[in-house]
Order: C-alpha cells, then sequence, then structure tokens
C-alpha cells in the first residue's frame, strides 16, 4: 500500500466538474492505488487550511481543485507549495485563457453553472419528460419527444435515456417486442423525433437478463433467458430498424455515456439535415 494516494478533490461548488475530471483521469492509469477526499463548497481560507492541515497527515497527498476565485484559488496553491503537497488547478488556466480571446472579464462566480436560468429548466423538463415517457409510456404524445429510444429488454435503454434528459434532450423509451409494439406513428416519414435502436450481442443480453432474474429472486423465466429466443428477438429488432431506416448503435461493449454520445451524434446529424 506504499504506492496508494490520498486524493483531495477541492471544490467551490457541487463537486461535479472535478468529480468527473478525476474520473477521466485516473481511467488512464491501470495501477493507480487511491482513496478520494471531497470537499465541496470550500469557499474560505479556513476551510483550505483545515483541509491542508488534513492532507498532510495523510498517505502521498495530491490536491486536484476547482475553484474559480484566484485570490482563493492562489491562497490553496501557495500553502499547498509550503507544505509539499503535490497541487493542481484544473479551471484556473481555461478561464483566464478564454477571457483572453472572449476579451472580457470572468465573472469568478461558485456554481455559476447552476445558476436557475432558462437552459436549466428546459433541463429539469426534460428530465420529467423522460421520467414520464420511460419503459413506453404515454405514447400519446411521443412526437414531443426530441428522441426515441428503441430495443429489447436489458439494451440500456432507460440509463441511457435518463442520462440524456439529464444533458437537456428529451427522451423516450419503448421496449421491443414486436412490430405490433410500436405506435403507427413513429413510423411515419414525416415523424420529426430521432428514432435509434439499440442492439447488442446475445450472450451479452443472455447475461444481462440471467443477472436480472436472480436480482429480482425471479429464476423460472425460461423464455427470457433462453438464447436462441433472444438471438431471434435481436435478428427481429434489427430487421425493424433496417425496414424504418433507423440508425443503430451497439451497446455491446458500450457505457452509457458512450452510448449517449453516440445518440446525441446521430441526434445532430439528423438536426443539420432537417435545417
Amino acid at each position: 500500500m506504499k504506492n496508494s494516494h490520498q486524493i483531495y478533490l477541492i471544490s467551490d461548488s457541487t463537486g461535479e466538474t472535478i468529480d468527473r475530471i478525476f474520473m477521466a483521469l485516473k481511467a488512464q492509469f491501470s495501477n493507480f492505488e487511491y482513496e478520494t477526499n471531497q470537499f465541496s463548497f470550500t469557499r474560505t481560507e479556513n476551510q483550505i487550511l483545515k483541509i491542508l492541515d488534513q492532507a498532510k497527515k495523510g498517505q502521498n497527498p495530491i490536491i486536484l481543485y476547482t475553484i474559480v476565485n484566484s485570490k482563493l484559488a492562489k491562497f490553496l496553491a501557495d500553502q499547498s507549495n509550503k507544505k509539499g503537497i503535490p497541487c493542481f488547478g484544473v479551471l484556473g488556466d481555461l478561464i483566464l485563457n478564454f477571457s483572453k480571446i472572449l476579451n472580457q472579464k470572468a465573472s469568478h462566480e461558485p456554481s455559476g453553472q447552476h445558476i436557475l436560468n432558462e437552459e436549466y429548466y428546459e433541463r429539469i423538463e426534460a428530465i420529467q419528460f423522460t421520467m414520464n415517457h420511460d419503459d413506453g409510456n404515454q405514447l400519446e404524445d411521443i412526437e414531443k419527444s426530441d428522441i426515441i429510444l428503441l430495443g429489447v429488454s436489458r439494451t440500456s435503454k432507460t440509463p441511457t435515456s435518463i442520462y440524456l434528459a439529464n444533458r437537456g434532450y428529451k427522451t423516450s423509451n419503448i421496449p421491443l417486442v414486436n412490430a405490433n409494439s410500436l405506435p403507427d406513428k413513429i413510423m411515419k416519414k414525416n415523424f420529426s423525433p430521432c428514432v435509434i435502436g439499440l442492439i447488442t450481442e446475445a450472450e451479452r443480453l443472455y447475461d444481462l437478463r440471467k443477472n436480472r432474474l436472480v436480482s429480482i429472486k425471479e429464476d423460472k423465466n425460461m423464455e427470457y433467458t433462453d438464447i436462441d429466443t433472444i438471438k431471434n428477438e435481436l435478428e427481429n429488432s434489427k430487421k425493424i430498424f433496417r425496414n424504418n431506416h433507423w440508425p443503430t448503435i451497439d451497446v455491446t461493449r458500450k457505457s452509457v455515456e458512450e452510448t449517449a454520445a453516440s445518440v446525441i451524434k446521430i441526434y445532430e446529424i439528423k438536426n443539420k439535415k432537417n435545417v
């Protein structure tokens, strides 16, 4: 454990940004043992001194921070340097460089991304819409969707929809049993929402479904986990997608974030064509 590090993630807001940055950073190193210590809403010098006292006692401490107040950020950097603790700010240079390019001063207001503006309320509306239109619900107004995800059971429709909703996209998802399980309106040529099919490998789907049954203590649904049935379901879904000229995404080896990124790319391409 001598190579283990104590990672201190310090933010003047919720800590969401620095947490995501560290997740991306740690993925680059396979041999990296660490424990994270998160400190959100850090906005005073006294708070910083207390964190540094704790860090100094820790094993191989490293500090990452997102603090937009330049005076406070400098205080943290200076105090960390005095204590010999590696310390890295991940927003400071970006804010400075953008300020120069845009020829305007930054506000340096913590939680600036969480301001209750029109964009914020649109995102909340998208989340509410998506939750109401999960798993084939409320199909009567599905044309109000930005994106519609189709796929057989356990192809990551719901988690991908929720992720997209948090990005501001009104997303519906419909479980694909057969062609009759889809509303007629989405198969019309003038249907405006972006319809995307999700597919996966049969063996992977078998594992997911089997684990699902175990988690709900239900192991008697043989058809649900029959590999031949699964292969037929997937082939039928692909046929439906082809017949309707709907783009597809293979989610077999994709995380929810990667699937959502692919969905957004398809959505943007469709919208550009319609402009």
